[in-house]
């Protein structure tokens, strides 16, 4: 598995495996590619034999970010795929000055959680009926001092 920064030509890719990955409230084709017009997003894509099997998705603001989006195509969870992209993620979120990372995961999501949780982030607060059919969301942060 190699990772590297998104191209404008892979948001196609991209925007198929956010709708399978995310069915209730994926990203959009335009979303994605707008994120190439802000200095503050930064993408990782992780490949294996050239295949996009997954990525993630950064937004850097002063001393903080954060994770918007992170997915693993369903046969290759549980490899390490998750966990290197948040982790060259906060690399890059280091090297620009961050001081604090968060993100927001379904309270239903339990596997992203425990990528989260093995990569160092705890719990903050929950935000009640956050997404559009009503669930909650997780606030998670880590501190990168």
């Amino acid at each position: 598995m190699q990772l590297r920064g998104w191209k404008y030509e892979d948001i196609l890719k991209i925007s198929e495996m956010e709708k399978e990955c995310f069915p209730l409230e994926p990203w959009s084709f335009q979303m994605l590619a707008s994120s190439f017009d802000s200095e503050s997003f930064c993408g990782i894509i992780a490949e294996d034999g050239g295949e996009i099997i997954g990525y993630g998705g950064m937004t850097v603001a002063a001393d903080t970010a954060d994770i918007d989006n992170v997915a693993v195509a369903e046969p290759y969870r549980k490899n390490g795929a998750g966990t290197a992209i948040i982790a060259r993620l906060l690399e890059i979120a280091r090297s620009r000055g961050v001081t604090k990372v968060f993100l927001e995961v379904r309270v239903s999501n339990a596997e992203a959680m425990r990528v989260y949780l093995k990569s160092g982030f705890k719990g903050v607060y929950a935000r009640t009926r956050y997404y559009s059919d009503g669930e909650d969301c997780l606030v998670m942060s880590k501190s990168l001092i």
